[in-house]
């Protein structure tokens, strides 16, 4: 079955490929809900009592002997719950870019769908040569939609965005690397893989924690380097503003939505299990750089006019609350960084689907040529305000609780506020300034609706009822015939799966939570194991010290 999930956008994008031009959106709009279909059959069949163990496995050899490349699929609870994401938005992208595009549109949709395969297959490999192919293979679809189907300036955004992220991951490359030569060379042969080339994940993670303290701060930092990029991180975030600005809609929802959390994956999946020692000392340090993040990109936020722009920002602001409950190395910062990945990928890829809606209308993301959008597109209207909200944090919707449990992970992650008297790397200072944050995002998010949204008809010149009086214009602003004033029952469509369970996560969060508990519980082990030596060798340290200033 994982197998099949895979192989199905790939065919499906040939067939695209080869199909008459005219025929190219169908055959899409078909392969992406095959996608869709073959990723809950894939839910279907997960158990998810037991979403802390890797299920149906499947290995295919590529090469024999030692060091053979191997093709190693499963999936775990965290891993599954993306794959759904991965799938929920393909069709969504296919369908919400039937007007949007109209110059190559089998080059434009084959490259859509073809993303799709190696985006799902990194959350299913288990073994190195698998995660860092589909993790590269990544760049050459988005790249393509960038270059040749973007904005104005869409040249010069595909090759920073390709330079950033693949510098970044051939240093995570090395550092994978290294923990595959240690396992072979400088591990004796235990039985259980050590001391043999192999790049199974499993055999890696238990290789690496055998490493000394310096050889995995140096680990840390080279798979920093690749996902800090992928995520992105303060400060090498400036690739993501340009890239998410010029890129067509449909880009910008993959990139939000899921492209950005294979980096905070890697973290989770890599980082974390695999050089424990070196996160436990290095936490700190992140979380300044997470903090950061969150305030300089609200900040920017704050000053900016072009509202895809602000949101792009808006997503380096995020991911920051993400990657710091990562590592507040708790359970709870844990559960909502994952939870995080999966509600940012719906509320923002929706703004950036509203946004798209508009710019086919006006040809603008202006704030300062668009205002009162509402007297217009009421439809349209209440969309934008909805998943703004979610944005901002709303309690009743998926936002918040996310959000709130990474900051409850950060504050309970220090010595005074930790649960059961456990000691973290993080602590209130870190949650409290993050949580200003919050506010900082409330402030610009809510600014852009009041601008956009609300207050006097504003229009740009050349569309009717530029001055509040063309509510019954009925010509279409878009580039296509078929666009009507408010959203059409092809976009109502597009946004209300998204809407729905933005709802649904936000009232009832259980249901995603449940199933986290043992898989962040699994993953967090080999933290634990290292705090619970840390910490009683840190309070003896104190009492010595004590001791001998008395």
């Amino acid at each position: 079955m994982l197998l099949a999930t895979l192989l199905i956008p790939v065919v499906a994008a040939l067939a695209v490929a080869a199909a008459p031009a005219d025929q190219a959106r169908r055959i899409a709009g078909a392969g992406s809900l095959a996608f869709f279909g073959a990723t809950l059959i894939l839910g279907a069949m997960f158990d998810w009592s037991r979403s802390a163990e890797f299920q149906m496995a499947s290995w295919f050899a590529l090469s024999a002997g030692e060091g053979g490349v191997t093709v190693g699929l499963a999936v775990d609870g965290v891993s599954t719950m993306l794959i759904l994401l991965t799938g929920l938005l393909a069709p969504l992208c296919v369908f919400g870019s039937f007007t949007a595009v109209s110059d190559r549109p089998r080059t434009f949709f084959a490259w859509l769908i073809a993303l799709q395969a190696p985006m799902a297959g990194v959350f299913m490999a288990r073994d190195i040569i698998t995660f860092y192919f589909c993790f590269e293979f990544t760049l050459i679809p988005m790249f393509v939609l960038i270059a040749l189907f973007g904005s104005s300036n869409r040249r010069a955004a595909s090759v920073k965005f390709f330079l950033y992220t693949f510098t970044g991951s051939m240093m995570t490359l090395a550092g994978l690397v290294y923990i595959v030569w240690f396992n072979a060379t400088r591990l004796a042969p235990d039985g259980a893989g050590a001391g043999a080339w192999t790049f199974a994940i499993d055999t890696l993670m238990r290789a690496s924690r055998s490493m000394s303290g310096s050889e995995q701060a140096w680990v840390l930092l080279a798979m920093m380097a690749g996902f800090a990029v992928k995520t992105p991180l303060f400060p090498v975030h400036t690739w993501l503003p340009l890239a998410h600005t010029e890129a067509p809609t449909a880009g910008s929802v993959v990139l939000a939505g899921v492209l950005l959390k294979l980096g905070t994956y890697g973290l989770y999946r890599f980082v974390l299990p695999f050089v424990p020692e070196a996160v436990v000392a290095w936490a700190p340090l992140i979380g300044v750089i997470c903090v950061i993040g969150i305030l300089y990109a609200g900040l920017i936020c704050w000053v900016q006019r072009d509202v895809k722009k602000l949101v792009a920002y808006s997503s380096v602001s995020h991911l920051g609350f993400c990657v710091l409950g990562l590592f507040a190395l708790n359970a709870v910062g844990s559960a909502g960084s994952v939870l995080y990945m999966i509600n940012h990928g719906l509320s923002t890829g929706a703004l950036f689907f509203c946004i798209g809606m508009i710019y086919e209308r006006y040809h603008t993301r202006s704030m300062q040529e668009l205002g009162g959008l509402a007297a217009r597109m009421p439809v349209w209207a209440f969309f934008m305000v909805f998943f703004t909200l979610s944005s901002v944090g709303l309690p009743g919707l998926n936002g918040f609780i996310g959000e709130i449990m990474c900051l409850m992970g950060a504050f309970q992650s220090g010595a005074t506020w930790g649960v059961g008297g456990t000691s973290g790397p993080l602590g209130p200072w870190f949650g409290g300034v993050a949580a200003t944050g919050m506010i900082v995002s409330a402030i610009y998010l809510l600014y852009m609706v009041g601008k956009v949204v609300f207050g006097p008809l504003k229009e740009p010149h050349g569309h009717g009822g530029a001055h509040g009086h063309g509510h019954g214009h009925a010509k279409d602003a878009g580039a296509h015939g078929a666009l009507p004033v408010d959203l059409s029952k092809r976009e109502i469509a597009v946004l209300t799966p998204l809407a729905a369970l933005c709802l649904v996560l936000g009232l009832y969060p259980v249901i995603a939570l449940r199933p986290l508990e043992a898989p962040v519980a699994a993953n967090l082990a080999a933290v634990e194991a290292v705090r619970s030596v840390v910490a009683p060798a840190e309070a003896l340290a104190g009492v010595e010290a004590e001791g001998a200033g008395r």
